[in-house]
């Protein structure tokens, strides 16, 4: 049976994959409350199409940080793909190249960079950063990154401490998981998981200076959720905001990130760009990100999903559907390019 939503794509990765990598790709903190609500939260948003328009031609294609992007569709920063796939984040970043879209490559990942690098050289690439409290560590990646051609910087802020995920801690999967990219200037191999956690439990805005002195990389904050933070954002120079709550992953019970959008987008007064990650499974959901401001969204889960099913093919096929979907979506509200989309296509439930 042929595959035509990412819903499919979740169904099948639950019934191929062993329980310990389901419980770590699904599973969220304490009662997954937030995880949960992330994706509830955008059917709370409706849509008010306009007609009679001419929609022959619709251009999903848009940029960020200067950058085109044939959709804006793109890859958030998770760990681990070789759980699902041989080579992993490889055929992640073929997919990317491929699509013509952004890849963010995690700390966590389980190729190296270099290899990730080799499999698609002309991808759009950011790295996502775990500050670790070693700042010899984060110079040294930072500048090998920069060297490799990965185009900006994002700085995971909402892991001072790992969140209370219950199902690996049953599972105790990280004591099983190596990090090849995490090497010490020191010993030169490579750290366990496990060992990497806490990350830096000390990081404060006034260190954000460090990390602009040492690349000339744009500086993408990920884990924003609040209108305070975004002014701090601003106010420290950083060149972009990624609204997130970790999937769920991190501090349960928090607003979900559609829900969210809304405050950071109005406190950054168009000053930096605003993204969006969590809870993103259709093409709907991607015009609604947008229409409240988003300039893109970063997907999570169902790339995981896609490389379980079919490795690169599988990613590919999940980033076709979703850019199809909010093709048809734009072209069913009267959109026809990504600059046409506004907050008057939506409108909030009524409680």
């Amino acid at each position: 049976m042929s595959l035509v939503c990412l819903t499919d794509f979740q169904a099948h990765a639950r019934e191929h994959l062993s329980k310990s990598t389901r419980d770590f790709i699904e599973g969220g903190a304490d009662d997954s409350v937030t995880r949960d609500d992330n994706i509830a939260a955008f059917k709370r948003i409706h849509l008010r199409p306009r007609y009679l328009r001419d929609v022959s031609e619709v251009d999903t294609r848009t940029t960020i940080q200067g950058e085109e992007i044939s959709a804006p569709i793109c890859i958030a920063p998770t760990g681990f793909h070789c759980l699902v796939w041989p080579d992993g984040e490889m055929s992640t970043a073929r997919a990317a190249q491929a699509a013509g879209i952004c890849y963010i490559t995690s700390t966590f990942a389980s190729c190296s960079l270099e290899d990730i690098v080799i499999a698609a050289p002309e991808g759009l690439r950011w790295f996502q950063l775990y500050v670790h409290p070693d700042l010899q560590l984060n110079k040294q990646l930072i500048q090998r990154v920069e060297s490799l051609g990965f185009k900006a910087l994002v700085i995971t802020l909402d892991t001072p401490v790992c969140g209370n995920r219950r199902h690996d801690i049953r599972n105790q999967l990280r004591r099983n998981l190596t990090l090849t990219d995490l090497q010490s200037p020191k010993k030169g191999n490579s750290i366990p998981y496990f060992q990497m956690t806490p990350i830096s439990t000390s990081l404060c805005w006034n260190d954000l200076s460090w990390f602009q002195s040492i690349t000339r990389l744009p500086i993408i904050l990920k884990g924003i959720l609040t209108k305070e933070d975004a002014e701090l954002a601003v106010k420290h120079n950083v060149q972009g905001i990624i609204v997130s709550n970790h999937g769920g992953r991190q501090l349960d019970e928090v607003l979900a990130s559609i829900d969210a959008l809304t405050e950071v987008v109005a406190a950054v007064k168009g000053k930096i760009e605003v993204y969006l990650d969590g809870g993103v499974r259709t093409g709907n959901d991607v015009l609604k990100a947008l229409a409240l401001g988003a300039r893109c969204i970063f997907l999570g889960r169902p790339i995981l999903w896609g490389l379980a099913y079919k490795g690169e093919h599988g990613v590919k096929e999940v980033l076709n559907i979703l850019t199809n979907e909010f093709h048809t979506s734009m072209a069913l509200t009267g959109c026809r390019s990504v600059a046409e989309i506004n907050r008057n296509l939506i409108q909030f439930s009524r409680l």
